[in-house]
């Protein structure tokens, strides 16, 4: 299936990426202990935790936000750093994602990845599934296990970017926090966003909403 037409009927959608006020979505030396890097790359989704969906005292958009980003989304792709801090061959399998045993895709999702590994089946439904062959590949598979609904591009920064350069995202939902990195993972950088248009902004207490939409 061709890349420019993987989305034709459904949807490719970005959801609740975190981004800092200089534009970062990740620190520095992302590892285990810090899944988004040193300094404050770590507060970027204070705003999230602190939401009723995840225990939190927040209601009202910033917790409504997080089932948007799960309605009609039947699969998800994302990166080899968004599945975890382990670059090169994998040493073992051992590591299955930083969500413990039930993550909370309950979907199929795609890894983009140089390293091939088996499929990882987890509670609730989620299963991982490893593509080598390309962003190309891992569209298609992710549309076909959508079976027409629409695909989630769950990050990180390098995979939303290469899907936005390519003119695939149909709609973006952009979380900008007040806080600085200074350093790391930019999300729009020296991207051509001409096809695109911010067609709705919301500040709350912690954050500001920004949903994006193709031109």
């Amino acid at each position: 299936m061709p890349v420019s037409k993987v989305h034709s009927m459904p949807k490719l959608r970005v959801h609740n990426v975190t981004i800092s006020l200089d534009g970062y979505v990740t620190g520095l030396h992302q590892r285990e202990d810090a899944p988004f890097g040193d300094g404050n790359g770590g507060h970027l989704h204070d705003w999230l935790l602190a939401t009723k969906t995840f225990g939190g005292p927040l209601d009202g958009l910033d917790d409504e936000v997080i089932a948007q980003g799960e309605d009609n989304v039947g699969a998800t792709v994302m990166g080899r750093n968004m599945f975890g801090p382990i670059r090169g061959a994998w040493p073992n399998h051992d590591w299955t994602g930083w969500w413990g045993p039930n993550p909370p895709y309950h979907h199929d999702v795609f890894v983009l990845t140089h390293h091939g590994r088996p499929s990882v089946p987890m509670e609730g439904g989620t299963t991982f599934h490893f593509v080598t062959d390309g962003l190309e590949s891992a569209l298609g598979q992710a549309f076909k296990a959508a079976d027409g609904k629409d695909v989630r591009v769950g990050g990180g920064a390098d995979v939303i970017r290469q899907c936005l350069r390519a003119g695939l995202v149909d709609s973006m939902h952009i979380v900008q926090v007040p806080l600085f990195l200074g350093a790391g993972e930019r999300l729009f950088g020296d991207l051509p966003m001409d096809g695109y248009r911010v067609t709705r902004t919301v500040t709350t207490e912690p954050c500001t909403h920004l949903w994006i939409e193709r031109a």
